[in-house]
C-alpha cells in the first residue's frame, strides 16, 4: 500500500492561510461571534442582541458632530501626581502607561462643533482611561466646558462612562463632586441647556453628581448605572436585588432616566431636543 502515502508531508501545511488576528470579538449579551469591520459599521452595536460595546471617545464625536466642524478644545491639560501616591503601581506610572495605551491626556475629550448645525460643546469620558475615573482633570476640563457653553449660550452634551472618583487623588478627587455640580447650577440658573448620555458604566462619583443632574437625562440600552456596586449594596440591605437592577432600563421604569436612545438614533433626539429647549 505504498501507493496510497503522501509523497509530500507538509501538504497541509501548504494549504494553511494565516488569519489576521483582531477580526472577530464575540458579544459578552447574546455569545454571538461578530466581524470586527462589520461590527464597527454598525457604530459598534450587536446586529443580533443590540447589545452596545464600549468605543472610544472619537467613536461618538464622529457619531454625533458634523463633519468639518469639530474642534478639540482644552486638549493640553495632565493630570499631576500631588499625594505622590504608590500602591502596587506608582499613579505617575499609571498615567503614563494610560496615555501611551489611549494617546489622550486624560479620562475625557472636549469638542466644539456642531449637531446637525446647532452649535454645542461635546464631553465625551474614556472607560479605558484608568476605568474612566474622575480626577481633578475630568472636573476641570468638565467646568471649562459649562464656562464656555455658558459663554457662548449654547447647549453641553456629556457623554459619561465611569467607574467613579480617582482614589490616586483622594479628596482631591471628591472634590470635583461639588465643583461640576455648582458649575452646572449656575450655567442652568441661567437657562443652559444640559444632557448627559449615561453609557456602560456610570458609577461611584460621576453618577452621584454631575451624571444625574441633567435638564434632560438619556441612557444607552443595558447600560449599567448606580452608585455603589450590585455586590455591596446587596450586602448592606441583606436581599437579593432585582432583575435588571441598575441597567438603564430599571432605572428608566423608576423614574431615574427620561430616555433610552441607541447609537444609531443619537444625534437625531439629541438635535430634536436641542432644538426643542433650547432657549
Amino acid at each position: 500500500m505504498t501507493w496510497f502515502r503522501r509523497k509530500d508531508k507538509n501538504i497541509a501545511e501548504l494549504g494553511k492561510k494565516d488569519i489576521p488576528s483582531g477580526l472577530w470579538t464575540k458579544c459578552p449579551t447574546c455569545t454571538e461571534i461578530q466581524y470586527k469591520p462589520e461590527l464597527d459599521k454598525n457604530h459598534s452595536v450587536c446586529r443580533h442582541c443590540g447589545h452596545h460595546f464600549r468605543v472610544s471617545p472619537e467613536v461618538y464625536r464622529d457619531l454625533l458632530l458634523d463633519h468639518g466642524s469639530i474642534e478639540d478644545i482644552f486638549s493640553n491639560v495632565k493630570s499631576a501626581d500631588p499625594l505622590k501616591f504608590k500602591a502596587k503601581k506608582k499613579y505617575s506610572n499609571q498615567l503614563e502607561s494610560a496615555i501611551d495605551k489611549s494617546g489622550q491626556n486624560d479620562a475625557i475629550n472636549c469638542y466644539f462643533g456642531n449637531i446637525n448645525s446647532h452649535k454645542i460643546i461635546l464631553g465625551v469620558m474614556n472607560f479605558s482611561f484608568i476605568g474612566g475615573s474622575m480626577g481633578s482633570v475630568v472636573g476641570e476640563l468638565f467646568s471649562r466646558s459649562v464656562d464656555l457653553a455658558r459663554e457662548k449660550s449654547i447647549p453641553f452634551v456629556l457623554i459619561s462612562s465611569s467607574g467613579g472618583a480617582r482614589m490616586q487623588e483622594s479628596a482631591l478627587s471628591l472634590m470635583q463632586l461639588a465643583k461640576t455640580s455648582s458649575k452646572l447650577a449656575r450655567f442652568q440658573e441661567e437657562g443652559g441647556l444640559y444632557i448627559p448620555v449615561l453609557t456602560d458604566p456610570t458609577t461611584g462619583g460621576v453618577t452621584a453628581s454631575f451624571g444625574m443632574l441633567g435638564d434632560v437625562i438619556l441612557a444607552e440600552p443595558g447600560a449599567l448605572i448606580g452608585f455603589a456596586g450590585p455586590r455591596v449594596i446587596k450586602q448592606t440591605i441583606g436581599e437579593d436585588l432585582p432583575e435588571g437592577f441598575q441597567r438603564a432600563e430599571f432605572l428608566q421604569e423608576k423614574g431615574f432616566i427620561d430616555h433610552i436612545v441607541t447609537r444609531s438614533e443619537m444625534k437625531q433626539l439629541l438635535t430634536k431636543l436641542i432644538t426643542i429647549l433650547k432657549k
